[in-house]
């Protein structure tokens, strides 16, 4: 299959934000548990949501202790957990998603799973899967110079956390230390659908914009169409997980529900 980016991984992202800014809009990267609806059709999800306009993906590989994530990614891991979702199992997904869809894909985890298989090991596992970048939801940015180092020694990036209460003298720090990209909390809290979201981040984006050419992406709290359309104004990307994990909890056999709420979204970020 002919490839529209460099490689899978960590330039295929760098190319990805690269167009959508010479194009005038941000990229659309749902959110999805490895797993779901159950571990054979998994890949399938990812298949169509490409089809359906997405850009890249995150994939969530299921822990048993997800402090970030609110309700529905929580039973989303549970769910996926009790049927038989791994590390392992999720790397191999992701290799699959990889191939399959030919779109960037950034790996969610938290920092228990990785320390257990070992740093340098976990990052050269997802990227000879094809994995452009990792983002590690419980990782203080003072303890992450270890994965930063064992991410770009594999060739791939490690994203950072900042949030509209981030003190700016953090921000230029986190800045300086040239993430994958900036993952700006769009609403504080553990993740989940708002009825309003990102009032806060203007300030936020800002900043980061003043100090540096890194892509900011926006996340949590982000689940309709006209909350997607606000954050891809500010924002090099956009991510929607809690109302895509939703619809697959919900209606696990409906492919439809899935693509038609991924179509809006996408059209929604893309301007």
């Amino acid at each position: 299959m002919f490839s529209r980016w460099p490689h899978l991984g960590f330039n295929g992202l760098k190319e990805a934000f690269a167009s959508a800014r010479a194009e005038g809009r941000a990229v659309f990267m749902p959110f999805l548990t490895a797993g779901l609806p159950s571990i054979e059709t998994s890949v399938d999800r990812f298949v169509a949501m490409a089809a359906a306009g997405a850009d890249a993906f995150e994939v969530g590989i299921p822990y048993a202790d997800p402090l970030m994530d609110g309700p529905t990614i929580q039973k989303a891991s549970e769910l996926a957990r009790e049927r038989g979702m791994t590390m392992s199992l999720g790397i191999d997904l992701v290799r699959s998603v990889a191939s399959e869809t030919d779109k960037p894909v950034i790996v969610m985890t938290y920092v228990n799973p990785v320390l257990s298989m070992g740093i340098d090991h976990f990052m050269g596992s997802v990227a000879t899967a094809g994995a452009a970048g990792v983002i590690i939801a419980d990782l203080p940015f003072e303890e992450s110079a270890p994965f930063s180092a064992a991410a770009a020694g594999h060739d791939i990036g490690l994203a950072l956390f900042v949030a509209p209460t981030t003190p700016e003298q953090r921000v230029r720090e986190i800045a300086a230390s040239n993430p994958a990209f900036i993952y700006g909390v769009a609403e504080m809290g553990v993740t989940g659908e708002r009825a309003d979201a990102g009032h806060h981040i203007d300030a936020l984006i800002r900043l980061v914009r003043s100090i540096s050419q890194v892509p900011i992406v926006l996340g949590v709290g982000i689940s309709t169409p006209d909350q997607a359309a606000e954050a891809a104004k500010l924002a090099d990307g956009v991510i929607v997980g809690s109302a895509i994990v939703r619809i697959v909890l919900e209606q696990p056999d409906d492919l439809e529900a899935l693509t038609t709420t991924v179509s809006s979204l996408a059209a929604a970020v893309h301007g």
